[in-house]
């Protein structure tokens, strides 16, 4: 049984029009980081320049030559969109609990004065273990069960790879960030998008930051979608084969102290296709707090951020709605 096919009937009235970057004039496209030559004695220092360069001025990258074999990367992307695939009886197995964020859901928001939200979402926690859903993980269909355990066990050692790299080039204190991670907490969301004839009416998912410390991407078909803000435009990714589009999250920021910023972002539809991402999202341990690295607070850049507990942020953050970086700006100390 396919998917299910979605109307789109909407009322749409007052629809502010986007300035799109690519629309007119040069064309932006995110910076590309060579994950060989991050870890190349011959290349890591103008390598690790370019990932301090694209943290700061984007918050956004592509990750080429990450490691993660092809092959697995192949099994991901045929599995998912097999469960998207399956009978509504079958969704309806994994469908998300009241009052809880993980399962199936849908994300259709009805409204007469705004763009509406479009998409089909499962989301997961995958890490640590006694984090995950008894009635979720477990009970996945085979052989998507294993494929995503190797999926997962294989981007946690590129989350930290990455972050390693980070940590260098901010010439921050290596305890300080493993003191932040510990064991870490990983969440997977598989966006689907619906086709939609009016795209221009909806938006495949409301712009947002992220509530991660990094979140890595990977697109499962070729259709673009994935718009980020950048100088006051939205700038469309056009995704590489097999890279992963990698951003900054709002914990990040905070560690940070502000010095990598996450970005805005969105995800728009496609008239006549189909579309599905899979996000990886990377955080922090979940019996820790959150706040500025000491090594990056001084008095000519004092704390930019409150420092909280982890769980206290988590709860905060799903008690409210997907805005912009509205939660980050909450999180803010406010200098005279």
């Amino acid at each position: 049984m396919p998917r299910t096919l979605f109307r789109c009937w909407i009322r749409v009235r007052g629809v502010t029009q986007d300035v799109v970057a690519d629309s007119g004039g040069p064309v932006l496209e995110i910076p590309v980081i060579d994950m060989q030559k991050l870890v190349s004695e011959e290349s890591i220092n103008s390598e690790l320049d370019k990932l301090d360069f694209a943290c700061k001025e984007w918050g956004f990258f592509q990750l080429v030559n990450h490691g993660v074999s092809l092959t697995l990367l192949e099994k991901v992307n045929t599995q998912i969109q097999d469960f998207f695939n399956l009978p509504k009886e079958e969704k309806n197995k994994f469908w998300q609990y009241p009052g809880q964020v993980e399962g199936f859901r849908q994300s259709f928001v009805v409204s007469e004065d705004q763009k509406l939200d479009w998409a089909d979402i499962f989301y997961m926690l995958t890490l640590p273990l006694h984090l995950r859903k008894p009635h979720l993980f477990h009970n996945l269909p085979l052989p998507l069960r294993d494929t995503l355990e190797s999926y997962s066990s294989e981007l946690n050692n590129l989350f930290k790879a990455i972050l390693a790299k980070m940590v260098e080039a901010l010439s921050m204190k290596t305890e300080e960030m493993e003191e932040f991670i510990g064991e870490g907490r990983q969440a997977i969301r598989v966006n689907y998008y619906p086709p939609c004839h009016l795209p221009k009416q909806v938006i495949g998912l409301t712009p947002h930051s992220d509530a991660s410390i990094i979140t890595i991407l990977l697109q499962l078909n070729e259709v673009e979608g994935l718009q980020i803000r950048k100088d006051g435009k939205w700038v469309t990714v056009k995704p590489l084969p097999n890279a992963f589009i990698v951003n900054i999250g709002d914990l990040l920021e905070i560690i940070t102290n502000g010095t990598y910023r996450s970005i805005e972002h969105r995800a728009t539809v496609n008239s006549e296709r189909e579309r599905l991402s899979f996000a990886t999202f990377c955080g922090p341990r979940n019996d820790g707090e959150i706040g500025p690295a000491q090594s990056l607070i001084s008095e000519q850049r004092p704390a930019m951020f409150r420092r909280v507990k982890v769980k206290e942020y988590y709860k905060g953050l799903f008690a409210r709605k997907l805005q912009g970086k509205s939660y980050l700006d909450f999180m803010r100390i406010q200098h005279d």
